[in-house]
């Protein structure tokens, strides 16, 4: 219901603003923003190195996962990517002349990046995140560019997206554009070079920002919002605010950059959506980018570390006690202290103690599976417990763990677990 008025008021919006955006002309708008690409690089570089430059790229911002349909060919396209709107399809990006980016030139990829746009100046859709990667220097742009056209061609054709009128029409998209995207110009320098590349990265090419911010009635970022957190677009999964210690804060750089690049840091391991983005992306990161990565994440830090809890564990009768006792407590410990390695400690952790507790939920319903990465070839799982456990037994073994060892987090209610089981809560 909520993503039905919430497509209703985008479908309303949009189409008030369509009526205004007649009187502007969007055609003269093409042509502005394609005379403003720029067509040369910023640094020498030999095709071979920038091949292997972009084949680096690629993987850490994701786009050969993105791109890639399961059991598909590589960059091939067809992968669906659900948003509160719709089913958007990802495009075939190899050199096929027919299907893919055979006949682009170099200007036009770096503006698909930079502008969001294709050759001919029509907009894209914003699920591919060029909000993001218009921060993607050039240099990186054409690197991106010469991995991707050394590729073999495949002669696969694109989906059609399957969004309802008028959202995907060129005005439509146009609006959406002039009310919230603007091309970024270049980065100012950092306090220290390691900050800055770390911005360059959390900002640009890894697209971070883009499901650890909330979204308005039309799918942008809210201004003012960036990094606070909120529901990842066409999931019912909870991407933690970047900027709350409390949630997904970094105030220990050196493990944050572990758990990027292996899945697990400091008692902890990544699930669900963030697990495919390390297993496809992050662990790829040569070490300085990751250490950079993590020491920008800390600077956004606004809010102070929790003070240690001082409440009194569960009563001895609550009615989770038995459930966690005889589901949980070999893996996670009597007193939820976890297995250092194995199993993560569930006293004192943050994904257990948010004030939202979708992840939890989910975690509970259908388990929870880090990443295998080199660093970490072996990962220990959580089995989904949806088939064994009902809707009042999970809310009663998390609410036992919320309020168990030091823990004091708000009830977890029978309809939550409800709602969330029926969501597509796997990613």
């Amino acid at each position: 219901m909520v993503t039905v008025r919430r497509s209703a008021a985008a479908l309303l919006a949009l189409a008030l603003a369509g009526m205004a955006w007649a009187f502007w002309g969007f055609d003269a708008y093409y042509g502005a923003v394609t005379r403003a690409v720029p067509t040369t690089q910023t640094k020498a570089q030999t095709v071979p190195d920038r091949m292997e430059e972009g084949r680096y790229l690629a993987r850490v911002g994701n786009c050969i996962f993105c791109h890639t349909a399961p059991g598909g060919a590589p960059l091939a396209g067809g992968r669906a990517i659900e948003t509160p709107f719709g089913t958007v399809y990802a495009s075939n990006l190899t050199p096929d002349p027919t299907h893919g980016l055979g006949r682009w030139s170099r200007d036009d990829f770096w503006q698909a990046l930079h502008l969001g746009t294709r050759p001919d100046g029509k907009p894209l859709v914003p699920a591919f995140p060029y909000t993001s990667y218009t921060h993607i220097s050039r240099n990186d742009a054409d690197a991106l560019w010469d991995f991707l056209q050394s590729q073999p061609p495949v002669a696969q054709p694109n989906k059609a997206h399957a969004l309802p009128w008028p959202l995907g029409q060129p005005w439509a998209l146009a609006v959406w554009r002039a009310l919230f995207f603007q091309p970024a110009a270049p980065q100012a320098l950092a306090e220290t070079e390691a900050l800055a590349r770390g911005r360059y990265l959390v900002e640009g090419l890894g697209h971070c920002q883009e499901c650890h911010s909330p979204r308005n009635a039309l799918g942008a970022i809210r201004w003012g919002a960036r990094g606070d957190g909120g529901t990842m677009p066409g999931t019912p999964w909870w991407a933690p605010s970047l900027r709350d210690a409390r949630q997904a804060g970094v105030t220990d750089a050196a493990q944050t950059a572990t758990l990027l690049q292996t899945g697990q840091a400091g008692g902890r391991f990544v699930t669900g959506p963030m697990a495919e983005i390390v297993l496809h992306g992050t662990q790829h990161l040569r070490s300085a980018d990751t250490q950079a990565m993590a020491l920008y994440l800390q600077s956004l830090v606004k809010t102070a570390p929790p003070a240690a809890a001082v409440t009194p564990s569960s009563p001895p009768d609550a009615p989770g006690r038995q459930i966690y006792g005889d589901q949980c407590a070999a893996c996670h410990g009597e007193a939820g202290q976890g297995r250092a390695g194995v199993y993560p400690a569930l006293a004192s952790n943050r994904a257990v103690l948010m004030e939202q507790p979708h992840n939890a939920i989910l975690s509970v319903l259908h388990g929870g599976f880090a990443p295998s990465t080199s660093g970490q070839p072996r990962p220990f799982g959580m089995p989904p417990f949806m088939l064994t456990l009902s809707d009042t037994e999970v809310a009663q073994v998390l609410n036992y763990v919320r309020n168990s060892w030091g823990n004091a987090a708000a009830p977890v209610s029978r309809l939550q677990v409800q709602q969330l089981r029926g969501a597509q809560g796997r990613p």
